[in-house]
C-alpha cells in the first residue's frame, strides 16, 4: 500500500514513517544563519541542515531560494574577490529580511506552543 500525495507519511512494508516538519523551513533557517554571519553559497549549504534537519540540501534549491529573496529584498549579495580561486557571490541579510526572521520567530513559537499542547494531551491519554 502507498500513499499518494503525501511527502510527510509513507508506509511501505507494513511500517509507517512519518517525517514532521514545517513547510518552507529552509527560509527562516537561511535568514538565521546571515543574521550570524554574510556567508558564500557554499557556506550556507554545509550549514543549512543543521537547522532543518534534512541530511542535505539541493544546490540548486538553495540558489533559487537566495535569488527569491534577494529579489523581494531580503537579502543582498555582492561578488566577493577576495577568497581564493573565482570571485564568489556573499550573501548578507537587510533589514527587511531581519524583520521578516522576526516574524518567522514568532510563527514558530506559536507552532511550538501547539505542538507542545498536541504532545501533552497525547501523553494525557496513552
Amino acid at each position: 500500500m502507498r500513499s499518494r500525495g503525501h511527502r510527510s507519511r509513507r508506509h511501505h512494508h507494513g511500517h509507517w514513517s512519518v517525517h514532521a516538519r514545517v513547510e518552507r523551513f529552509a527560509e527562516p533557517a537561511l535568514l538565521l544563519l546571515l543574521r550570524e554571519r554574510a556567508a558564500h553559497g557554499y557556506d550556507l549549504l554545509e550549514r543549512l541542515p543543521e537547522l532543518t534537519g534534512e541530511p542535505r540540501v539541493e544546490m540548486g534549491n538553495l540558489y533559487r531560494l537566495l535569488r527569491a529573496l534577494e529579489e523581494e529584498g531580503l537579502v543582498a549579495s555582492e561578488w566577493d574577490e577576495t577568497s581564493p580561486g573565482p570571485a564568489k557571490r556573499r550573501y548578507a541579510l537587510t533589514p527587511a529580511g531581519a524583520h521578516l526572521l522576526e516574524h518567522w520567530v514568532e510563527a514558530l513559537r506559536r507552532s511550538q506552543e501547539r505542538t507542545s499542547e498536541f504532545l501533552k494531551r497525547y501523553e494525557e491519554r496513552r
